[in-house]
């Protein structure tokens, strides 16, 4: 067969576009999770809180140094850092009033800062909520670790908690009773509403590399003044409340409230609350939202949230493109409301409305907030959130 020199060079541009297209769209695909393909490159870390830690052999040796990693309104939280390192051996939750040595339990109610680690892959399911302590590391770097089937975690009047690469799903209501809550005080407590982590009146707190689906209410709720949080890293499936910040438009401690949500990746089958705002400052930086059925981020009370960097990606539903949800207040009164987004990626029609001042993120630059990569990056900034699969002598 002839070709005219023409053609063929025609036909090599066109060539060369096709194989540009399909590249493009593999690398785009190669970005996100959920694809049924499990990455078996080689370690990388593609966010500036990886960065810090992630993809170095040794990582085992220098745990504490995970302590220096977080950023955002909870890059103060210290966890155990400098104490103790506290090994978890069993699994066992059978006795919530004096807990033996070697489970979790037993470590978290210590009164001295630890860092605490786990000796085994290990399923625990907890009897009632487990009440942390201040100053510790939950690290389960290294093994798999789901907490599951029981009662969530629970972070009341303290400060200085990290929380680690667990796995938190299938989470229930369960009873109150005499509960231990630290070496020298045993308390009677209410039933637990079911969150998979609850932080109440508590300050400091960095929650990195979970994954967390299933729970008989919230995910994560932060509540009565509860401030210096960051979430990061996390991956989110399979619920319907997925975080509440500020239980009550009437409590005004949580103007105070600061939460920074980074690098997270909000899956599938999530309904509403990503998260779902009161009063306080929220910074939403280079997370990655696929396919709300109600809303993403909702709010009332006057919060102020900046999305910054982030996806968005709508249900094909076009009742269900708009990724805000005002409620409790009329238009009239929202439109005060300071709600920016800022190179945010809009996908499927997508759409956030904007409310309040425009230029307020210039005004809030004083307070150290997390640096947005371009929206462009989220699914590679996003691709390793949730749980690592750590192993002790080798990259992470």
């Amino acid at each position: 067969m002839n070709i005219s020199k023409t053609k063929m060079n025609g036909l090599v541009v066109l060539l060369f576009i096709a194989f540009v297209s399909v590249g493009a769209a593999v690398a785009n695909n190669t970005t996100r999770r959920g694809l049924g393909v499990k990455y078996r490159g080689p370690c990388v870390s593609s966010n500036l809180i990886d960065k810090c830690w992630r993809c170095d052999r040794r990582w085992a040796e220098y745990r504490e140094k995970y302590a220096t990693c977080a950023l955002g309104f909870g890059r103060n939280a210290l966890g155990g850092k400098g104490g103790k390192v506290y090994v978890v051996t069993d699994n066992s939750d059978h006795n919530v009033e004096n807990p033996p040595p070697g489970t979790l339990r037993h470590a978290v109610i210590q009164k001295e800062p630890l860092w605490i680690v786990f000796g085994k892959h290990m399923h625990i399911k907890l009897t009632r909520e487990l009440l942390v302590q201040s100053y510790k590391t939950i690290d389960a770097r290294g093994f798999n670790i789901h907490i599951e089937h029981g009662a969530g975690i629970k972070m009341q009047n303290v400060n200085n908690v990290i929380i680690s690469n667990l796995h938190i799903h299938n989470i229930r209501v369960t009873g109150g009773g005499m509960i231990r809550d630290s070496v020298d005080h045993v308390g009677m407590r209410t039933g637990d509403e079911g969150d998979a982590i609850s932080i109440f009146a508590s300050r400091d707190i960095w929650i990195d590399h979970v994954s967390m689906s299933r729970a008989a209410d919230g995910l994560i709720d932060a509540v009565q003044g509860s401030t210096g949080i960051t979430i990061s890293n996390c991956h989110f499936t399979d619920h319907d409340k997925v975080m509440l910040f500020g239980a009550n438009d009437e409590y005004a401690e949580d103007k105070k409230m600061h939460i920074t949500l980074a690098y997270n990746h909000f899956g599938k089958r999530l309904d509403q609350r990503m998260p779902r705002c009161r009063l306080g400052f929220f910074h939403l930086v280079n997370n990655d939202y696929t396919h709300w059925m109600r809303y993403a981020i909702g709010g009332s009370s006057e919060a102020t949230i900046i999305s910054q960097g982030n996806r968005f990606i709508a249900q094909q539903n076009n009742l269900i493109k708009e990724v805000t949800h005002r409620e409790k207040a009329v238009e009239s009164v929202w439109k005060h409301w300071t709600w920016l987004s800022l190179d945010d990626d809009m996908r499927n029609g997508a759409f956030f409305r904007t409310s309040g001042d425009q230029t307020a993120l210039t005004k809030l630059r004083h307070l150290n907030l997390i640096p947005a990569e371009p929206s462009y990056k989220v699914g590679i900034l996003t691709k390793f959130s949730g749980s690592l699969a750590c192993l002790v002598g080798r990259p992470c």
